[in-house]
């Protein structure tokens, strides 16, 4: 009996309570996908990963600059004003302000809404507003020509929205059972779920690096003597690795062993998989590595193909954008009384050299020049 005491006095409690060590994007490796876009997770994605963050904003920079050409000169003339000064919020002016906005929810959410704002008298656009879709509700009409757009009524509960041809709406590649868009991060959230936790274990690891734990083990203990024996031990140690400006010595008898924690473990290379996962990333969103400062190419010129399928892709964006300016421009003209025709015309995309453009114009002059004698001899 007085040996199993003893057992029992020796036992060491187990530690129930442990720090939850996880990256603070924890919602990345739990999510449930939802019919009507995940809005928070993308949100998510895009402040963990900085890659997407970048490449968003610079798809959005691509897409801009939009100017309008009406057969009435004077009607042109006081659209482009208008198109330049008009109010969107967040003291911005301009409809490329507001497409910038726009723009941005429709490629991290797949879908964007806008609201025109009338003017008192309705003869004048007061400004043009983005609106939150985590706020609204888009559900299909009689036929699939049509559709609605609700919101929360002042009790909260959702509603249709009353002036339905007032609001913006603009999915992103919509599926053909759901009238919501695609996000351009759907695909995204389980590779940035694996990027985060090798950045988090990586961190770990190096703060672990410089603030080591040791393991102290004591093999000479004797029995009834080996409890006292550890507690002087450890509050010797505990006092000796106290921090402070004195340098203290610890001083034991008997067979002692120091180790640090994990020091005999290696470091696992994360070169390669993060590599691997921000290949996938980047395939996503279209964009060259080395526009988002990644040297993966051995140049950093922009090759005619990477040009070609950039240019591609901005002009997807563009010609998505269009029928909101459209709507904008088309109210605005029947508010003033102009019946003339308009046609959105966008920014040329400059992504080549002056030289190389010029040659091209050249190539196809020729061509153009070969094709007329080419037809003149016939005749």
């Amino acid at each position: 009996m007085k040996w199993r005491k003893q057992k029992e006095a020796l036992a060491v409690p187990a530690v129930q309570i442990r720090n939850g060590s996880h990256h603070p994007f924890g919602m990345l490796g739990d999510y449930v996908p939802l019919r009507n876009g995940e809005v928070r997770l993308y949100r998510a994605v895009r402040e963990a990963v900085p890659v997407v963050d970048a490449a968003i904003y610079k798809l959005i920079r691509m897409s801009g600059g939009v100017t309008v050409s009406c057969g009435s000169r004077r009607a042109e003339a006081a659209l482009a004003e208008f198109l330049r000064t008009v109010p969107v919020g967040r003291g911005q002016f301009g409809i490329n302000a507001f497409l910038d906005c726009y723009l941005d929810s429709l490629l991290t959410c797949g879908q964007a809404v806008g609201e025109i704002v009338p003017a008192a008298g309705n003869r004048e656009i007061a400004a043009l507003l983005c609106g939150r879709v985590e706020d609204i509700e888009v559900r299909e009409g009689e036929n699939p020509l049509t559709f609605s757009i609700w919101g929360p009524d002042e009790g909260g509960r959702m509603a249709e929205l009353p002036y339905q041809d007032l609001l913006l709406f603009t999915p992103l590649n919509p599926e053909a059972d759901s009238p919501y868009g695609v996000s351009l991060l759907r695909s995204l959230p389980f590779l940035a779920d694996i990027l985060m936790k090798i950045y988090h274990a990586t961190g770990v690891n190096w703060e672990r690096c410089g603030n080591v734990r040791f393991a102290v083990t004591c093999r000479n203990g004797d029995g009834t003597g080996a409890a006292e024996k550890g507690r002087v031990l450890a509050e010797e140690w505990s006092r000796a690795m106290r921090d402070g400006d004195a340098v203290r010595d610890f001083v034991a008898v008997g067979d002692v062993d120091i180790r640090v924690i994990g020091g005999d473990a290696p470091i696992l290379d994360s070169q390669v998989p993060v590599r691997q996962i921000t290949e996938q990333i980047v395939a996503k969103t279209g964009i060259p590595p080395f526009m988002l400062g990644l040297s993966w190419n051995s140049t950093e010129r922009m090759s005619s193909q990477q040009a070609d399928m950039l240019t591609t892709e901005i002009t997807a964006i563009r010609r998505t954008l269009t029928p909101t300016v459209e709507r904008i421009c088309r109210l605005w003209l029947r508010m003033h009384g102009y019946t003339c025709g308009f046609e959105v015309v966008w920014n040329d995309i400059n992504l080549q050299d002056e030289v190389e453009e010029a040659r091209a114009f050249l190539y196809r002059e020729q061509a153009r020049k070969l094709q007329i004698e080419n037809d003149a001899a016939k005749k």
